[in-house]
């Protein structure tokens, strides 16, 4: 049985503003396909040999992947929370020595998955990884590399050697993101592959070379893993321990210096939608070469991606665009210019503002929230609560709310007293009170919160009580 290891960390800052620090690609829609980017990667393990997978993410996206692998019928999944990012290495460290802890004697099989990328052909990536598992039962460490159809600067390459198998091969050498004559080279000599980042094997054979080559990462997540402690679905290492692990990617860790690595070409319309015009470049288009989503209106207009997420968006005129709009920013970019989008986001995040962090609709474990107004002395929210789900037990300092249900049923709790407000009805909570709320029904609970005081930061909460584990 083979046991994927999806890693879903990182942020996407180069499709902002739809990637957030706090919602990034891998947890967003960005095809024509109704799942996200991770539900994708666990869809297309659908009719393999294959366990639950094992999630690795960062701790403030926990709930986000685990409300998205339910809806995915991941009930059982784990999820590996990094307290701080460390690179590939230590996370798939941490994944391997999770396996093992689980395994006995047994080298259990890893499948190594980003949670954001994309492959089009699902048939042609599973016969790769049919390819794959003879060498990494042999105790190789086998990555797939794809097939270039063209030059690209943007990916690292690997050199295949000698043949193994059909479409298996030794690994020469990996080489880095070359320029654009080195990049035709290579596409005209068909003896080089893109770098993936996606692996197949042996959980133990991964650890015993990462102790070969960087015995210092090992003994780290080993310290962490040994002080980890389980939370609904997660398991959560000592920070502090994790903290003092060499970050370095499996690249260079692992796959330059062993001897042991093997590649499989893979041609499965792959991608890692590392950028708008990459993503322009997968969709599908119209007679004049555009990819339009959403509430768009094009005239004179080629080669371009339009995508309104909130609203009417119009062009007239232009050519070789990226146009993005969300309920808070508008990005207007040259497609030739989109690598330079995270500067922006630098910017952004220089000048103390929070659009690189969040969508104006947040989501937490309980449901989600739209801030749809604020000013000076107030903000207005509409706030979804999941039947069943309760926010925790809280007070605030600075700030009264006043509640109005739109649609369904709350309970609420306001200091001693508990009680129902259902449709058409309010209820007020004064400033330092304690309360909470709760979806007693089987239908969302829609509410608007007005929110009234002299400061109105989500940092101003005095936490209880709280059934997902929040501080």
């Amino acid at each position: 049985m083979i046991h994927p290891v999806i890693m879903a960390g990182g942020t996407g800052s180069r499709l902002w503003p739809l990637s957030r620090q706090l919602n990034p690609k891998q947890f967003l829609k960005l095809t024509d396909s109704p799942l996200s980017m991770l539900q994708s990667t666990v869809a297309r393990l659908e009719g393999m040999d294959t366990d639950t997978p094992l999630l690795i993410c960062n701790e403030e996206h926990r709930f986000l992947a685990a409300e998205q692998m339910r809806q995915s019928n991941q009930e059982d999944v784990q999820i590996i929370l990094e307290p701080c990012g460390r690179n590939t290495a230590p996370a798939i460290a941490l994944a391997a020595l999770q396996l093992c802890q689980s395994a006995g004697d047994e080298n259990p099989l890893m499948l190594v998955l980003a949670a954001d990328h994309l492959i089009q052909n699902v048939n042609a990536f599973q016969q790769g990884v049919t390819k794959a598992l003879p060498l990494a039962r042999q105790g190789k460490l086998v990555t797939f590399g794809i097939v270039p159809h063209q030059p690209e600067t943007g990916y690292g390459y690997i050199h295949q050697g000698t043949e193994l198998a059909a479409d298996c091969f030794s690994v020469d050498e990996f080489v880095e993101k070359p320029d654009l004559e080195t990049a035709n080279r290579y596409l005209a000599s068909g003896k080089y592959l893109w770098n993936s980042g996606m692996f197949l094997f042996g959980a133990r054979d991964y650890l015993a070379e990462l102790e070969t080559h960087r015995p210092d990462i090992v003994t780290a997540c080993k310290a962490a893993m040994s002080d980890a402690s389980e939370d609904l679905h997660f398991i959560r290492v000592n920070s502090e321990l994790f903290a003092e692990c060499p970050s370095e990617s499996v690249d260079y860790a692992v796959m330059e210096k062993t001897d042991k690595a093997a590649v499989v070409a893979l041609d499965a319309g792959w991608s890692d939608i590392g950028s708008w015009s990459a993503l322009w470049d997968v969709s599908e288009k119209d007679q004049n070469g555009n990819s339009l989503a959403g509430d768009v209106i094009v005239h004179e207009t080629a080669n371009t991606l339009v995508r309104a997420d909130s609203r009417l968006v119009a062009t007239v005129g232009v050519d070789n665009l990226v146009i993005i709009e969300t309920k808070d920013a508008l990005l207007v970019a040259h497609k030739d210019k989109v690598q330079d989008v995270k500067t922006i986001v630098e910017q952004i995040r220089n000048d103390g503002r929070h659009e690189h962090m969040n969508h104006r609709e947040v989501y937490r474990p309980w449901g989600v929230y739209d801030s749809i107004d604020n000013g000076a002395r107030y903000q207005v929210k509409r706030i979804t609560v999941k039947p069943g789900a309760k926010l925790s037990v809280q007070m605030h300092h600075h700030r009264a709310e006043h509640w109005i249900v739109v649609s369904g049923t709350a309970r609420v709790t306001n200091g001693e007293k508990t009680y129902l407000v259902t449709e058409n009805q309010s209820t007020f909570i004064p400033v330092g009170q304690v309360h909470s709320l709760e979806n007693p029904g089987v239908i969302d609970l829609e509410l608007i919160e007005v929110q009234s005081g002299s400061y109105l930061g989500e940092d101003d909460i005095v936490r209880y009580e709280d059934r997902y584990g929040r501080k």
